[in-house]
């Protein structure tokens, strides 16, 4: 057979069911060997940086399951190249294909070749171009074993046209995936670990995103429950334990973070971190961040352990190996009488939690972000699943929404690509035909793919897209203020062609319900407090009727600063605090005011 019939094989035999990408001369032979099978869905998008975040999106609801993005050579493999970096900072796995000139014309500036498996070889796990006929049903298998061994990544194999369509050997019927090795906590390692969480005083669970990863949130909750420590998920780990469990604890950093969660660990004595990577959004300078406390880190990746800051003990473990061990510790000490009562401990946390509250009810018009997310709360389904990635739109949602589930807070969190909502959400609707979906961007995020909607629509592939408008790149403007400045962050124009009645938002530029309804979707303005049920219902009943992307524009004030700081004691809060008790902690209040 072809090598590249033998290549779509083991893509099914990996369990691979989508793919996402832009056919093209190099890599039509791929296509050809797809469409003659028939097995694995294709997704065309409107740009190869596009499909690469549809498949980021796709592995990142898909629980096991990995997305694959194609495109041709030359400028497609470069297009993915933002793709690649973001699914490799946040430990993703997908896997990338590339078409390539013919092998004898590689070195020789041939039409759209370009030396792909080099440029992309510091944004992935493995980049290959595969240049013998015979090797491509391996390098595919030994894709498929790179991307879920150890910490997960991306793959990239770029594929000569030549090599995809000479004929090899291949036995199909007894093909197997290579079998995964993941490291594993022993039991002395977490006797250790458990020993010194012991002796802890106000010790707290540091959730990262590994847990997510491993699978392996029930037995975080599991973990904490038995042992009464109060969970500080990470960005990347929010709705490993649900916000509204009695250990949720809440979230820390500078930016994407809790009043009452900065305020919790400030007075902890000991963390527990498991996978985690101690980014630098969530501690801020290392030196307020470790002070006056102990550490144990727990990560797949043994480079990990280190990286950061050096902890009082490191393990390397995948997240779901480590915590059955801690569990079985934990569980002797507590039938011998060993385990320290966390009641008192956990009881504070929780009261911090209930009072230390940023104001949402704002009535003004235009609106505040705020009551938008307050508005969500209180509408939208505690199974809903949010994806985003960067800016304020980000950050309030961080700060003001709540998240139930893993895997219900799809956040592009290291990179933090412009652009990467929009695909990324289509990508876990195409893993996921069932749950509810909701995007959050900025208007500036939200232009950047706008194209992609046309996808959605094309597809089928059906989700609400909030877009909180107020014509700014509004971090940027935030950050400005250090430079005394407010200079290129502006989006706002007097669009000429805004109607009549709309005189009130012609001022904000872009008309995006009229450029989504013009790429096949539907889509919503809202203006005023009183309309939020309604805009609300309507889009849910746009989005079962016809099955396309509905886009939920909120048109808010041009300036509103939200929380963020320099340092973890150090938040600058800009609006009004709803604090409920004035007994709280004054030392923890002034820290965080």
């Amino acid at each position: 057979m072809r090598a590249i019939d033998a290549a779509v094989l083991v893509l099914e035999r990996e369990g691979v069911t989508t793919a996402f990408g832009v056919p093209g001369a190099a890599i039509n032979p791929l296509y050809a060997a797809l469409k003659a099978r028939g097995t694995i869905r294709h997704i065309l998008a409107r740009h190869v940086e596009g499909a690469s975040h549809m498949a980021d999106g796709y592995s990142r609801a898909a629980a096991g399951n990995i997305g694959v993005c194609i495109g041709t050579s030359g400028p497609a493999g470069t297009d993915m190249i933002t793709g690649l970096y973001t699914a490799q900072a946040d430990s993703i796995p997908i896997l990338c294909i590339t078409g390539q000139a013919p092998r004898a014309k590689l070195h020789k500036e041939d039409f759209q070749a370009v030396d792909i498996e080099t440029i992309a070889r510091s944004v992935t796990k493995w980049a290959v171009c595969v240049r013998e006929p015979a090797l491509v049903p391996m390098v595919f298998q030994q894709a498929f074993h790179v991307m879920r061994a150890g910490r997960p990544g991306p793959v990239l194999i770029d594929l000569p046209i030549d090599v995809q369509m000479a004929e090899i050997e291949f036995d199909e019927a007894t093909y197997a995936p290579l079998i995964v090795h993941k490291p594993a906590a022993t039991r002395a390692q977490a006797e250790k670990a458990i020993s010194m969480l012991n002796q802890a005083e106000r010790p707290v669970l540091i959730a990262g995103g590994g847990i997510i990863n491993a699978n392996a949130a029930d037995k975080l909750v599991e973990f904490a429950e038995l042992t009464g420590i109060p969970v500080i998920p990470t960005l990347m780990g929010w709705g490993i334990i649900p916000d509204d469990h009695h250990l949720m604890a809440g979230m820390v950093g500078l930016q994407t973070s809790h009043r009452y969660g900065s305020a919790n660990f400030l007075d902890s004595d000991f963390v527990l971190g498991i996978g985690n990577r101690w980014a630098n959004r969530h501690t801020g300078s290392i030196d307020v961040y470790t002070k006056g406390r102990r550490f144990v880190h727990v990560d797949i990746e043994p480079t990990q352990i280190g990286r950061v800051f050096g902890p009082d003990f490191g393990i390397v473990s995948d997240a779901g190996a480590a915590l059955d061990q801690f569990i079985a510790v934990a569980r002797d000490l507590k039938a011998q009488g060993l385990l320290q009562d966390r009641a008192s401990w956990a009881s504070v946390c929780a009261h911090r939690k209930a009072v230390m509250l940023r104001k949402t009810h704002f009535d003004s018009v235009p609106l505040k972000p705020q009551r938008v997310y307050q508005e969500m709360n209180d509408i939208l389904p505690r199974d809903t699943c949010y994806v985003s990635t960067i800016g304020l739109s980000q950050i309030a949602g961080a700060q003001f929404l709540h998240v139930y589930q893993p895997r219900n807070w799809i956040n592009c969190g290291q990179a933090g690509p412009l652009g990467w909502t929009l695909p990324a959400a289509l990508g876990v609707r195409a893993a996921d035909p069932a749950r509810p979906i909701v995007a959050l961007s900025g208007d500036y995020d939200f232009q950047f793919m706008l194209e992609e909607l046309a996808v959605g629509a094309q597809h089928k592939l059906p989700y609400l897209h909030v877009v909180v408008n107020n014509s700014y790149l509004g971090l940027i403007r935030q950050s400005q203020r250090g430079y005394e400045m407010d200079f290129e962050v502006s989006l706002a124009f007097d669009n000429i062609n805004a109607g009549a009645d709309q005189d009130d938002v012609r001022g904000y530029g872009v008309d995006h319900v009229a450029v989504a309804e013009g790429l096949g979707c539907k889509a919503i303005r809202v203006k005023s407090p009183n309309e939020f049920k309604d805009a609300f219902n309507r889009a849910q009943s746009l989005m079962q009727e016809f099955q396309v992307p509905v886009v939920l524009e909120f048109i808010l004030e041009r300036v509103t600063n939200i929380a963020m700081g320099t340092e973890l004691d150090a938040v600058r809060e800009f609006e009004d605090i709803l604090c409920l008790d004035p007994e709280l902690s004054l030392h923890t209040t002034q820290q965080l005011s």
